[in-house]
């Protein structure tokens, strides 16, 4: 008879080795991470079939709850300045703000109010009292003048707009004659006074009756780099999904201070903000406008333990001198509470410097468009997913994978590869560049709004039979690339990557490599059109530190555009490197609201001396940068010059 021992292992082993084992799962699956990304997918999907099945989409209903909750009730919600406001001091205003725009201007149900604002409170307050009698803010870009504001009005067919003093300035009489049928109003001291003393009765229910998930909540515009804005629908779906995801991926609590200074009127502060804010029960914290002297300062004020950013906002950020206690002279660089950045846009090449000098333990990065319908995150404590704007483990990549994919696009064409027999398109293989492309659902109706009255330009962002017949896809216009550890990263806007000398050229792997030299601060690439050339010419815009430039006597600055040369060719291949090099003198002439690179004013001006301003242009000759000026464009013109 076979007799069978059996060892026990001592309990101070087998913890440890347990732990060990865990370790390397989760090392091999990232199935932590995953799980952390699932902590807010979850909550999300209920809370919205919850509200719709009880008609409750509408987000007044959210702040109502806050508003009557013991636990929430005096919980700050919003500060600005030196003015802070519970839930239900907020709650309080809103229903003033509702019932003023009821009796003064008779808004009901349905309508569509401009509103024209900067940063501030009542931005908050006021879309709050809109849906509290069911009527729909239409978020107007507080820097656009002329035909783009005219435009953005008429798209949205509002009712009344409402115009904040500090932007009036803005709404000329050009506009209001263009504009002669519709109500427009300062949000006057006056007025101001008069909503403070509105009685705050509870609108009835039935004006806010009836909104499904798919309703829209908002309009909000694009930046309308290449031709006018178009006004996104943003439903309540989006901000009651997309809130508690963000809130749950950044593990955002009660007791968290969240603050922006990004412009509410674009989709990251709003959806990724205020909404997420709402979500958690967490305070928000508004900033004017974005300030590389203010951005520190009033997060400490506020005692911020998360802060916003996107595009750019991080580099310039990065660029500016630390700022030093005027009494101790300390360095405050690291003087905050915040524990988590939040945003998009974050450059690999800023990344990790940020996050070292500004002692940031978590940046947590996002990719989406206000329009779409899905979107990808990454939350990294270290340098192994830096500059990723998705990232996922073995679990969340199958979700990924039934949601999205990366196709192969001709780089002539811009559109899809497709194969001749089938018509149908392809991915890319891992690791590769094509476009990002989110797969539209059979109940894409309830996901994809597209643009309001527009249905041109929503049915241009959607392509069909790309991976099986009738398939429907969204298409981000993003090249991306994904690779195998599930980390996705962005190469370019389809239409910003340009092809020279047979080759193709991304800009953002020329910024990085031009914006790594010391004495560039920020560094904005396209490629321009030259006569008697085939392709596009790469030319850098480059914001330069003005000790070394401005100040610099001529032989100085030839000195630093040799070693600009020399730093290009050592950093990139050779048909990469910038033929151009275009010294700005204001690169925030070149950026959106949300501190985003704009390149199509750039591309149009080229390099023609007498189109870019003050601006001085220099040229690759005999392997170093040098002027180029009026006589040198002549010699291009006259077909006498040969890149």
């Amino acid at each position: 008879m076979p007799v069978f021992s059996v060892s026990i292992v001592p309990l101070g082993v087998a913890i440890p080795a347990a732990v060990a084992g865990l370790a390397y799962l989760n090392a091999k699956t990232a199935l932590w991470y995953d799980l952390s990304l699932a902590r807010g997918f979850l909550p999300a999907a209920i809370k919205n079939t919850w509200r719709e099945h009880y008609d409750r989409a509408n987000n007044f209903y959210k702040l109502e709850d806050r508003a009557q909750t013991k636990s929430s009730a005096n919980r700050i919600f919003l500060m600005y300045e030196d003015r802070t406001w519970t839930y239900a001091q907020s709650y309080d205003m809103a229903l003033r703000y509702g019932n003023w725009l009821q009796k003064k201007y008779d808004i009901k149900k349905g309508d569509i109010v401009a509103m024209d604002m900067m940063n501030s409170d009542h931005f908050v307050l006021l879309t709050f009292g809109l849906w509290s009698i069911g009527a729909k803010p239409a978020y107007i870009n507080y820097n656009l003048t002329g035909k783009p504001l005219t435009h953005c009005v008429k798209a949205a067919g509002t009712t009344l707009m409402l115009v904040e003093p500090d932007v009036a300035d803005k709404v000329d009489d050009d506009i209001r004659g263009e504009l002669k049928d519709l109500r427009i109003e300062l949000l006057t001291p006056e007025l101001m006074t008069e909503i403070e003393q509105t009685d705050p009765t509870r609108p009835l229910d039935e004006l806010r009756q009836g909104q499904l998930a798919r309703d829209m909540a908002i309009l909000i515009y694009t930046s309308g780099t290449t031709g006018l804005p178009k006004a996104a629908v943003v439903a309540w779906g989006k901000l009651t999904m997309a809130g508690t995801i963000a809130a749950g991926f950044i593990n955002m609590k009660p007791g968290d201070i969240f603050y922006t200074c990004m412009p509410i009127y674009h989709s990251s502060a709003t959806i990724m903000g205020y909404s997420a804010i709402l979500e958690a029960g967490a305070t928000f914290a508004i900033g004017r406008k974005f300030s590389t002297k203010t951005y520190w300062k009033e997060a400490r004020k506020f005692n911020a333990t998360m802060v916003q950013y996107v595009g750019e906002t991080c580099r310039y950020l990065l660029a500016a001198p630390p700022q030093l206690d005027p009494v101790t002279g300390e360095n405050l660089d690291k003087k905050h509470r915040v524990r988590v950045a939040f945003g998009n846009g974050l450059r690999p090449d800023v990344w990790e410097k940020f996050r070292d000098r500004f002692g940031i333990d978590t940046v947590s990065e996002f990719y989406g468009a206000t329009e779409g319908f899905f979107a990808t995150w990454n939350s990294t404590r270290n340098p192994y997913a830096a500059g990723a704007i998705g990232r996922n483990g073995w679990l969340f990549a199958l979700v990924m994978k039934t949601r999205l994919a990366v196709i192969d696009v001709d780089p002539d064409t811009d559109l899809p590869v497709r194969d001749p027999k089938t018509g149908l398109g392809r991915s890319a293989r891992r690791g590769a560049v094509g476009e990002l492309m989110f797969v539209m659902p059979d109940d894409s109706a309830d996901r994809f709004q597209g643009y309001y009255k527009n249905k041109k330009a929503t049915d241009s962002k959607v392509v069909r039979n790309i991976l099986r017949k009738d398939d429907r896809w969204f298409r981000t216009g993003d090249l991306v690339s994904w690779d195998g550890e599930g980390r996705m990263y962005f190469h370019d806007r389809i239409g910003d990557t340009y092809r020279w000398k047979s080759e193709n050229v991304a800009t953002t792997e020329v910024a990085q490599a031009m914006g790594a030299h010391p004495a560039v601060i920020e560094a904005n690439v396209y490629g321009v059109q030259l006569p008697h050339h085939d392709g596009r010419a790469g030319c850098a815009a480059l914001a330069l530190q003005p000790d070394v430039y401005a100040a610099a006597a001529a032989e100085k600055q030839q000195e630093l555009m040799r070693g600009l040369a020399d730093h290009a060719r050592n950093s990139l291949p050779k048909y990469a490197v910038p033929i151009f090099l275009r010294v700005v003198t204001d690169m925030t002439a070149q950026t959106t609201g949300t501190n985003k690179q704009q390149k199509h004013g750039l591309r149009v001006q080229g390099v023609d001396p007498e189109k870019v301003g003050g601006d001085e242009l220099w040229w690759l000759r005999d392997g170093a940068y040098v002027k180029f000026g009026q006589k040198d464009w002549n010699e291009l013109n006259g077909g006498r010059v040969k890149l």
